[in-house]
């Protein structure tokens, strides 16, 4: 006898299944990135707005308007033409180096506070040795400049991470006490062996040969001889280590998605003991991680000296700068990826840039710009998004409560519904039953009486049947 089988259905092609499952996958991924640093940066605007409506006068509608004027100076200042935008791009760079130097130590679980000291480090030592070697050819000077900057931050970084390793430290407090320790290096510095002479509390320029080029400028002696130039490339002050910012993102990138450091960073981060069983070494990675999150910052504050005006270190800029402590809002604004990084400091360097014409048009104090910047921190710190996704989960799973099937009595017993008058809910044998479920009930009852019973079952029974 022979079986019959089912004929199999026709299956969707594997590539194209492939590829839309793919693609539904990076949705997801992109809208849990973006969900929570957008409803904080939301809350946080309309938190700014309530802040203006209070401090403005007049009527609330002035007061609104008020607070829209303010804002949309705030967009202008920081993105409103080509030389708004330069300027705010010369804010992001710093910010890019900070941010990822903040966020790779992150993946290891670890908080970077650092970043200013680690900064201030790299941008030192490349001032001492452009000082001293300032009769070099610049082909030499500046290469050097840039590796001494990024290694004295990488060194400031590792002690940190010999520090964790070593004796347990905590990288907070570390971190902390390496920022005022090199920031009053830097001011005996510039006051004592590197002050310029006839100047208070600054070094002298940086040779010329390696100050870093504009990007206009670049652009009209390279591609501006076969495409149309830029007109006045002096006004537009954004230099070249803005390129050398996006090239350290796409790095950073590469190194922890796409090797087995990144691998093993994030396994460190998650369950150090996990990281430990499995065979990595949970202290070297700790040091490595330290190491290259200086070298960001270092990278950053050699770059920032060599491309900005007036190319020398002033006394006490660097415990007055914000750059390193608004990383950290830029790396959790991110959430610690590539893009994700560069938005923030984008949105952080161009609100930096916009408060001025803020508050000279608006007539609204430039305090607004770090206000917004603290709520926005805020949102991300308190997680309202996950709290807000778990209160709509448990109000609609409370709406669709579940059915149970009465076999027996043959229909749907809903467990939720209730008599309107307030009675009791019935019990299962005062339920309407079907012809079915009738019968099946009396079948067991004429099973359950035709048993025979034991001499105490109906003595029991007759004393039941008396009361």
């Amino acid at each position: 006898m022979a079986l019959q089988t089912a004929q199999p259905r026709s299956p969707t092609p594997p590539a194209l299944e492939t590829r839309s499952t793919a693609w539904l996958l990076w949705l997801r991924r992109v809208g849990a990135g973006l969900g929570r640093p957008l409803l904080a940066l939301l809350l946080a605007m309309v938190a700014g707005v309530i802040v203006i409506m209070i401090t403005s006068s007049g009527s609330l509608l002035d007061r609104f308007n008020a607070a829209l004027l303010a804002y949309g100076y705030l967009f202008s200042g920081a993105f409103g033409n080509a030389a708004n935008l330069s300027f705010s791009l010369v804010n992001v760079t710093p910010l890019i180096f900070t941010g990822l130097s903040v966020a790779i130590a992150y993946r290891a679980r670890l908080f970077n506070i650092g970043a200013e000291g680690q900064f201030a480090a790299g941008a030192i030592l490349a001032a001492i040795i452009g000082l001293k070697c300032s009769t070099w050819p610049g082909w030499l000077l500046a290469p050097l400049m840039i590796v001494a900057g990024a290694l004295a931050g990488a060194v400031w970084g590792g002690i940190v991470g010999l520090l964790k390793a070593w004796r347990g430290a905590h990288e907070v407090v570390t971190t902390i006490m390496l920022n005022w320790i090199i920031f009053y290096i830097s001011d005996w510095l510039v006051s004592g062996p590197l002050q310029a002479p006839g100047q208070a509390d600054q070094t002298s320029s940086m040779p010329p040969q390696t100050n870093l080029p504009k990007l206009s400028v670049l652009y009209d002696q390279t591609l501006g001889h076969f495409l149309p130039p830029i007109n006045q490339p002096e006004q537009y002050i954004v230099d070249i280590s803005f390129l050398l910012a996006l090239l350290a993102l796409v790095v950073y990138w590469f190194l922890m998605t796409r090797t087995t450091f990144g691998y093993e960073t994030r396994v460190v981060g998650e369950n150090p003991r996990a990281a430990q069983y499995a065979g990595i070494s949970v202290k070297r990675n700790v040091v490595l991680v330290m190491t290259l999150a200086g070298l960001f910052a270092g990278l950053g504050g050699t770059l920032q000296l060599m491309g900005q005006y007036p190319y020398e270190v002033i006394g006490q800029v660097f415990r007055n700068d914000t750059t390193g402590f608004d990383a950290i809002g830029v790396a959790l604004l991110g959430r610690m990826t590539a893009i994700g990084i560069f938005l923030g400091a984008l949105l952080f360097g161009g609100m930096r840039q916009g408060g001025s014409l803020m508050q000279l048009k608006a007539n609204v104090p430039g305090d607004l710009v770090y206000i917004i910047e603290a709520l926005v921190l805020f949102s991300i710190a308190i997680q309202f998004l996950p709290v807000i996704r778990q209160a709509l989960v448990k109000r609609f799973s409370a709406a669709r409560r579940p059915t149970v099937v009465a076999a027996l009595a043959g229909g749907v017993v809903d467990l939720d519904q209730a008599p309107a008058n307030g009675a009791a809910a019935p019990s299962l044998d005062e339920q309407p039953s079907s012809e079915t479920g009738r019968a099946t009930l009396d079948a067991g009852q004429r099973a359950t009486q035709s048993q025979p019973q034991s001499p105490s079952q109906e003595r029991q029974h007759q004393q039941n049947g008396e009361v």
